[in-house]
């Protein structure tokens, strides 16, 4: 007898102005089974999602939950029928407590809430999933991997049995991101069923049971993950090209020394360590010095301290052979550096300005798009097209607002933008988060042009792999020191997770 799907969606289509987000698209997602969702940024696996959340109304189609047809106008809605989504950014409330997160936003909430029974019961679940979350803590003092178990657990709390993950992993470490399948399996194991979106190839095989693909909006394949035997393919699929899993660098020819940090020290009032100590830091031209690490260890106070974003207390910040320590992040910019921050939607982009806006904010000063410090329209959209086509942004159009786009998309604006204003310092900060496999090789192969046109780059990333690939030098931080720097050909993942994990070089 053929078993009801948990979740059954037929020929869903929904269109926005100038696009077709999704196209006649099925989906059927069976009783403690993880189904990967997989396709290109702004292929359509979020508004698919957002469509089963409530989010969205589809322009046709059906969903059906456990063989009955649901009417989905709202999150509410969709909780009834017990379906809950972990976004890629999360909803929670930084000022607020694990336990008040959990529970705001209940229609039958008391006007005064017992958060004592409410603590309670966020316990019990908390260590029934081995999830390791305090009710009491503040979302702002707890990591990015520690809010998304609460966003897990605002979903159980509620009572979830179709859990929808966007990107989990994106944010997390490697360690987290193993926790993170454990978590899943015990969930799947009392008959919970997920869907998983997800760009990293390595977790399609990890975590699935079932892979679907989407590109342009259409379903493109269907597969049981046991059945496939090469990622190539699946990658392939994904993007309809051959996708190259290695990079051909050219040879590695250092010149002048281009950033340099001496004896670098940065306090956190707030922190018993200090966030940056003691460091002591060489990129040349025509150098990709990756930085690795456990998140929190200091790589992104690193990236700040050089960017203008954060002071130092001592030490010394040269750029270009000039002492720009201290100095404001406009000053920064027009020492010629660019800079990709971690953040993409706070720090990298405004959403409520254009695609077109967003990418002329580097330039807007310079007579290539202002005539006599006024700025020239027509100058913008001709400087726009040209970054729209060459990094294959997926936009209705330039005068779309950029919190529209999908996470990729919005990434890809960044490094658009940065990467066409370097002027031989390019400081980027997971720049390959979020994005595609097709993406990503383009990126990467972006970064790696630049340092063959004789820019010295700063590379942070948490994957071991994307940085032995892409890096010539590697320096590794734990706890705001960097605890060795060596040559990529000499660097084997087992020195670097000792390393990460606070093992002086000279006990290695």
């Amino acid at each position: 007898m053929e078993k009801t799907p948990v979740v059954q969606m037929k020929n869903i289509t929904k269109t926005f102005p100038g696009v077709i987000a999704n196209e006649d698209v099925d989906l059927v997602l069976q009783q403690g089974e993880v189904l990967a969702l997989l396709g290109e940024n702004g292929a359509g696996k979020s508004t698919l999602m957002n469509m089963l959340v409530g989010l969205y109304r589809p322009d046709k189609g059906e969903i059906f939950v456990n063989g009955k047809q649901a009417n989905i106008n709202s999150p509410q809605d969709s909780m009834a029928l017990g379906i809950g989504m972990i976004h890629q950014e999360f909803m929670l409330v930084g000022n607020l407590s694990v336990a008040e997160n959990i529970v705001l936003g209940l229609p039958d909430l008391e006007v005064r809430p017992d958060f004592s029974k409410i603590s309670k019961k966020v316990i019990e679940l908390s260590k029934k999933y081995d999830l390791g979350v305090n009710p009491a803590s503040i979302i702002n003092d707890l990591t990015v991997g520690e809010q998304q178990r609460v966003e897990i657990l605002k979903l159980l709390y509620r009572g979830a049995n179709i859990l929808i993950l966007d990107e989990p992993t994106a944010v997390l470490t490697p360690g987290e991101s193993k926790e993170l399948n454990l978590i899943i399996k015990k969930m799947l194991s009392e008959g919970k069923s997920a869907i998983f979106i997800t760009h990293k190839m390595n977790e399609v095989l990890e975590f699935s049971d079932t892979v679907q693909v989407l590109r342009k909006g259409k379903s493109v394949g269907i597969r049981a993950t046991s059945t496939i035997t090469k990622l190539q393919d699946i990658a392939n699929l994904m993007v309809g090209r051959d996708v190259l899993f290695s990079l051909d660098k050219g040879e590695y020819n250092p010149g002048e020394v281009k950033v340099e940090l001496k004896g670098v020290r940065c306090e956190n009032k707030i922190a018993v360590r200090p966030l940056l100590d003691n460091v002591n830091l060489k990129i040349r031209a025509g150098e990709i010095v990756g930085i690795a690490g456990v998140a929190g260890n200091g790589q992104q106070a690193l990236s700040e301290v050089i960017t203008g974003l954060r002071r130092v207390n001592c030490g010394k910040i040269m750029l270009n052979g000039n002492d720009l320590t201290n100095h404001t992040p406009l000053q920064i910019i027009n020492s010629g550096v660019s800079h990709i921050p971690a953040d993409r939607n706070k720090m990298g982009i405004v959403g409520a300005m254009s695609v077109g806006d967003n990418l002329s904010m580097k330039k807007y000063r310079t007579p290539e798009l202002s005539d006599h410090n006024i700025v020239n329209r027509s100058h913008i959209r001709i400087f726009a097209k040209k970054l729209i086509d060459q990094f294959t942004i997926k936009t209705p159009t330039q005068n779309t607002e950029a919190k529209f786009l999908s996470g990729g998309n919005i990434q890809k604006t960044i490094l658009a933008r940065e990467i066409d204003s370097c002027k031989g310092i390019l400081i980027a900060v997971y720049p390959s988060r979020g994005l595609d496999v097709g993406a990503t090789e383009s990126v990467r192969k972006n970064i790696i042009e630049q340092r063959d046109k004789g820019a010295a780059i700063l590379y942070v990333s948490e994957e071991l792999e994307e940085l032995l690939m892409v890096s010539d030098k590697i320096a590794v931080m734990y706890e705001g020191r960097i605890m060795d720097v060596m040559n990529t050909k000499d660097a084997t993942t087992e020195k670097i997770g000792l390393l990460m994990a606070g093992v002086e070089r000279s006990e290695i």
